[in-house]
């Protein structure tokens, strides 16, 4: 296992390029080195807790940690590519829902409503490897669903009862039997209110009902081994919901323009964002700066492919990007080689923790679980 020499109290980061506008702090969680973490409240004490792989850390200085089961290792992985909290079992305690590559399967990890004992995992279904689960409202009821990238695209929509709490099971409507690909995303491309499913060849256009209507393919783009997510947004103001993507196993990260002439014909250009920069498989949008518009967060996975990706050898990154309509501005939160500075994990958590009004970043990844505390403007 790689071990890290960083010490675990917060330290003020010197940064190796324009670090922006915001002062953070960044702080070694635990000796771990998953891809995944979120952060909730584990055990109901009004505190937010961080949760990565095996173990979830109390807050509020995240000092002890409490195992959650063993997760199997695959030379530089460990088979658990998501930790989304969600009360699968509505007992008021929320549990986590993950995903395996080697495992093929989506699974929920039974909160013991917060005690120091070690989770159940319960299997949702087998699906095939999973490059991860990902999270959205894709029928617009208020409650996310479960859409896995996967061979296919199934959505996994939680069973709830009268009351609205969950049961434990999840229903699967299978939208794709496969061809998926690598990358997946969501939101509205063609403006007519209902969230869309995109691919890195093209986009699944919604029916209105999305679990029993016929979703149609539109084979309008091709974004090569894409992140997961994609971002679906309007990135100039246009009023077209645009697409942001980044190569989760090669350089580059860019944003494509859609743009839909008199007659109603969809295009796209494509805008680059990051040319010499490489491994964006994760990112989210985030108002992480206060200003009233979203930022892009993203950064590299380190040894996304065992260290065999174009890149992989370069410095790690951390950033945030504010969109400027199109005219990206990067901010670095780290940046510098493995075992110095953090990259951005599989799947990176954005949330106020500590309630002063700044959201911080969780960053996992094969080099550690850091903490970047956001103490807003220097």
């Amino acid at each position: 296992m790689l071990h890290l020499t960083l010490a675990m109290t917060a330290t003020v980061l010197s940064f190796a390029e324009n670090p922006g506008p915001l002062r953070f702090e960044r702080e070694r969680i635990g000796d771990v080195i998953y891809e995944a973490c979120s952060t909730f409240d584990v055990n109901n004490d009004g505190v937010i807790d961080i949760v990565s792989g095996e173990y979830w850390f109390e807050g509020p200085d995240f000092k002890k940690q409490n195992k959650i089961c063993t997760i199997k290792r695959e030379t530089d992985y460990y088979d658990d590519f998501s930790d989304y909290p969600m009360d699968v079992n509505g007992d008021g305690f929320m549990d986590i829902v993950t995903g395996a590559w080697w495992g093929e399967s989506l699974s929920w990890r039974e909160n013991p409503k917060g005690q120091p004992v070690e989770w159940q995992t319960h299997l949702i279904a087998k699906t095939g490897n999973i490059e991860r689960p990902c999270f959205y409202d894709i029928d617009a009821d208020g409650d996310v669903e479960v859409i896995p990238n996967t061979k296919g695209v199934s959505i996994f929509k939680l069973v709830r009862d009268a009351n609205g709490k969950g049961t434990g099971e999840f229903k699967e409507t299978k939208i794709l039997p496969e061809g998926a690909g690598h990358g997946i995303g969501f939101g509205d491309l063609n403006g007519d209110g209902r969230a869309d499913i995109i691919l890195s060849w093209g986009w699944l256009e919604a029916p209105e009902n999305p679990y029993e209507g016929q979703w149609q393919e539109h084979r309008d783009f091709t974004f090569g081994l894409a992140s997961c997510p994609m971002i679906v947004h309007d990135i100039n103001g246009d009023g077209a919901n645009d697409v942001i993507v980044g190569q989760g196993h090669d350089y580059g990260l860019h944003w494509w323009e859609q743009k839909v002439d008199a007659e109603g014909k969809r295009s796209w250009l494509q805008h680059a964002i990051e040319t010499d920069r490489s491994q964006f498989h994760e990112m989210q949008l985030a108002d992480i700066d206060n200003d009233g518009e979203v930022e892009l967060i993203t950064g590299k996975r380190y040894r996304a492919h065992n260290g065999n990706d174009p890149g992989s050898n370069d410095p790690l990154g951390l950033y945030y990007y504010e969109i400027n309509g199109g005219n990206f501005v990067r901010n670095t939160l780290d940046y510098g080689p493995a075992g110095q500075a953090s990259g951005a994990g599989i799947y990176l958590w954005v949330e106020d923790i500590d309630g002063n009004g700044w959201k911080e970043i969780v960053a996992p990844g094969k080099d550690g679980l850091f903490l970047f505390r956001n103490f807003g403007p220097k």
